[in-house]
């Protein structure tokens, strides 16, 4: 299994706009939808990926116990269904119903999202603050499936805590790793980089 490491797209890179299916509820969600919002995560993952199922309760966790708070949260995924069918929109909503997610997942058919992101794995994680400027983009704690250390969110919580306190985030940014996006053929970004084994 390959890892493919986010691309740590630079601090200060505005929020790309977007409008995308909820798989579980159809509606379009778009970054307005979040316009009332302090802060905005925004979630690449896929359901087959390993280092996302590694995850997946405090993902759901991440949701429930920033409901209340001035926290939006979105989740995307932009893999290939052909290839990967664990990934396709209704695969997705059974996933999404499973952990109970309190926040939309959205399927990005044309990967258009992804690239405009620059997202290069699942999961890969950006914050933007109150000006949807991109204030943190790394991992989302050290645990890795296999490596022994909990998941506890502690990085990306961290960060999240410190915008919504208007704190700046001078600690280092950890890349986040994982699966690499599964790009349709022909459709791959500039920024991508072939692993040697995909997972």
């Amino acid at each position: 299994m390959a890892l493919t490491p986010s691309t740590m797209l630079p601090l200060g890179t505005l929020a790309p706009d977007f409008q995308l299916p909820d798989v579980v509820s159809g509606e379009k969600v778009s970054l307005s939808s979040f316009a009332s919002k302090k802060a905005l995560l925004v979630i690449f993952l896929s359901r087959h990926c390993p280092f996302v199922q590694h995850i997946k309760s405090e993902l759901a966790k991440l949701g429930k116990d920033y409901r209340d708070r001035n926290l939006g949260i979105v989740a995307i995924s932009a893999n290939d269904p052909n290839t990967h069918p664990d990934d396709a929109p209704e695969s997705l909503k059974v996933f999404a119903q499973e952990l109970d997610l309190s926040y939309p997942l959205l399927f990005d058919e044309t990967q258009e999202t992804a690239k405009n992101f620059f997202a290069a794995c699942t999961p890969d994680f950006f914050l933007f603050d109150a000006s949807r400027k991109l204030v943190y983009r790394g991992q989302l704690d050290d645990s890795r499936p296999n490596n022994g250390i909990s998941v506890t969110g502690g990085d990306l919580r961290a960060a999240i805590e410190d915008v919504l306190s208007d704190r700046p985030i001078t600690w280092e940014q950890k890349p986040s790793i994982g699966c690499n996006i599964k790009w349709k053929p022909g459709n791959e970004p500039v920024y991508y980089k072939s692993p040697a084994v995909t997972a």
